[in-house]
C-alpha cells in the first residue's frame, strides 16, 4: 500500500539553498552536479527513504548537535558525490532535509573513514 503521506524536501538552511541554486549557473561540473541533486531531490519528493540509512555509530556529531537528527540518510549521486539529508515527519507529512552533499573525499573526512 502506498504512504498516503504527504511528501517534500527541504534545505537545513537558506544557505545551503542559495548555495544548491549558485550551481545552477556554474562550471560545467557544478552543473552537472546541481542536475545530480536536483534529480534526488525529486526521487526523494516520491520516496523519502529512497537513499541508504546510515548507520549511528558513524553520524558526525556535528549532524547531531546542528540538527538535533534522529534518522541519516545518504543517497549516491554520480562520481562518487552523496547528498546527506535527515528525515522528519508525522503522521499527515513527511520530510526530507537536505543537510549537505560531498564528494568522495569529503565524505570520507566527515565521517571518519579515514581515522580508522
Amino acid at each position: 500500500m502506498q504512504d498516503a503521506r504527504a511528501k517534500s524536501v527541504k534545505f537545513a538552511d537558506l544557505s545551503l539553498k542559495e548555495a544548491f541554486e549558485r550551481l545552477k549557473n556554474g562550471r560545467h561540473e557544478e552543473k552537472e552536479l546541481y542536475s545530480q541533486i536536483d534529480n534526488a531531490i525529486r526521487e526523494l519528493e516520491k520516496n523519502p527513504a529512497a537513499g541508504i540509512k546510515i548507520p549511528r555509530r558513524v553520524w558526525p556529531r556535528i549532524y547531531v548537535q546542528k540538527y538535533g537528527i534522529t534518522t541519516l540518510r545518504k543517497y549516491d549521486l554520480w562520481k562518487g558525490w552523496r547528498l546527506i539529508y535527515t528525515l522528519r515527519g508525522s503522521s499527515i507529512e513527511v520530510v526530507a532535509i537536505v543537510l549537505e552533499w560531498l564528494d568522495h573525499s569529503a565524505y570520507e573526512r566527515r565521517f571518519g573513514y579515514h581515522e580508522r
